[in-house]
């Protein structure tokens, strides 16, 4: 029985691996997240995977505050380099598949075409840069992915849709910055891609291809887009208003287009992967469901 270790459990991704992993009743999951495993502890980490001897390790953790990263870089560099280093140790010499999920932050944001895995990163802010740092430590795996995402949302945890969809209640009108590209990510479909690859490398259907990947919804949009997506999806009566990145200033700088060329992943695992609009409509009727 392949066992499945996924840390950092408790966040959006994590929380979707488990739905996910109710359609894998022939696997063995051992979802951890800080209070069951520090992976910031080089020891305790390599105990427990000795105990448990995974298979297959999907790293969901991760120090996501962009903006507080700028104030604390140490912990953002402890949770996003210095624990997947961890990870990578602990596996060193095994044949324990490790995946391990990052961002589109690693770019500097200047293109205007879509990044691919060969595209020369230059991350902007603290948080990008403990991100590249953790990239490149679960690389020293020989069977490592890593997989970058972007623009992640669910219907757990905090993050922009949901954020959308409380302000969009309590006020007429919300200022939303319409000069930054990118794709959105529902954080379900990267959890059931990420199952289909652990799957069908399992059942011998494609080989394991370690390295660089890039996963995202299919289509492209502005922050502005997505949340008048987000409001017509609800039907709520809240108006969004185009406003320059340079009229909402934060403390760390965003990449202006972080638009990521998927064609790697879809090519090598046969993937097929939805467009962002399809996916935020799923996304709210369960929002709405779980409301009921």
């Amino acid at each position: 029985m392949a066992v499945i270790l996924v840390t950092g459990a408790s966040g959006q991704l994590g929380n979707e691996l488990k739905t996910e992993a109710e359609n894998y009743r022939g696997y063995e999951f051992i979802f951890t997240d800080i209070d069951t495993l520090d992976i910031t502890d080089s020891e305790k980490t390599r105990e427990f995977v000795e105990q448990t001897e995974p298979g297959w390790i999907i790293n969901c953790a991760a120090y996501n505050l962009v903006d507080k990263a700028e104030t604390e870089p140490e912990k953002a560099m402890l949770i996003n380099t210095h624990a997947v280093r961890n990870l990578a140790g602990a596996i060193k010499g095994s044949s324990c598949r490790l995946i391990h999920v990052s961002t589109d932050y690693v770019f500097e944001g200047s293109s205007n075409t879509p990044y691919n895995e060969m595209s020369p990163v230059n991350p902007q802010s603290a948080y990008g840069r403990s991100k590249l740092g953790g990239e490149r430590e679960a690389l020293q795996h020989n069977a490592a992915m890593v997989i970058r995402t972007s623009w992640l949302y669910s219907s757990f945890g905090n993050n922009f849709v949901k954020t959308i969809i409380s302000n969009a209640d309590k006020k007429d009108s919300l200022n939303v910055v319409f000069d930054q590209t990118g794709s959105p990510t529902y954080a379900a479909d990267l959890a059931a891609a990420i199952m289909n690859i652990v799957a069908s490398v399992i059942r011998n259907r494609v080989a394991f291809t370690p390295g660089l990947y890039h996963y995202s919804n299919e289509g492209v949009c502005s922050w502005y887009d997505f949340a008048v997506e987000i409001v017509a999806a609800t039907g709520q009566d809240c108006t969004i208003l185009p406003i320059l990145t340079s009229g909402y200033p934060t403390p760390a700088k965003r990449p202006v287009y972080s638009v990521m060329d998927k064609t790697r992943i879809k090519e090598t695992y046969g993937l097929t992967v939805p467009h962002w609009r399809d996916s935020l409509v799923r996304c709210i009727t369960k929002l709405k469901q779980s409301r009921i």
